[in-house]
């Protein structure tokens, strides 16, 4: 599967190899084979795993639940190894630059698509599917020329958060 392909499921979806909010951590084990590094805060009330590019958020209670996710493809620019080696491990390829144009090439052949919402987050532009409650941020900044980071046009971030309960 391709680094397009599978953001355009998570925008839809709100799913990662089956995984989302709510997903225990022996669910998320089971869903992503690959290595990371477990960052619980002091009071043991967080837990961040970080797969590198790939990073998800826990609360705890009987078990750590998902609470978040992001997706942090600023990150490939600079490592491309990160690419190949999450292509080997879970069978999704991703390019060292994404553009947000292709992503949306690409959603707007999909059935049920997200509506999206923008906002301005100075010198990024957030797209929101509330339906998923998903996010992508990209460079919206003319004078970002990609390199050994995003530019104009890429990409910088995915986001996966939990929906707000009404009281």
């Amino acid at each position: 599967m391709t680094g397009i392909e599978f953001l355009v499921s998570f925008l839809r979806t709100g799913r990662l190899h089956g995984i989302g909010i709510g997903s225990t951590l022996d669910e998320v084990d089971r869903a992503v084979r690959h290595r990371f590094v477990d960052v619980v805060d002091e009071g043991g009330e967080s837990l961040r795993r970080d797969y590198g590019f790939v990073e998800f958020s826990f609360n705890p209670g009987d078990e750590w639940v998902m609470s978040g996710g992001s997706i942090e493809l600023h990150r490939l620019a600079s490592g491309p190894d990160m690419a190949g080696e999450w292509a080997r491990t879970m069978g999704v390829e991703f390019p060292r630059h994404v553009s947000w144009e292709a992503v949306r090439e690409e959603l707007a052949h999909v059935p049920g698509a997200p509506e999206l919402t923008v906002g301005d987050q100075g010198g990024f532009l957030e797209y929101r599917a509330a339906a998923s409650n998903v996010s992508v941020t990209v460079v919206d900044d003319e004078e970002e020329e990609r390199g050994y980071h995003a530019g104009h046009g890429d990409v910088w971030s995915v986001s996966l958060w939990a929906p707000v309960r009404a009281r």
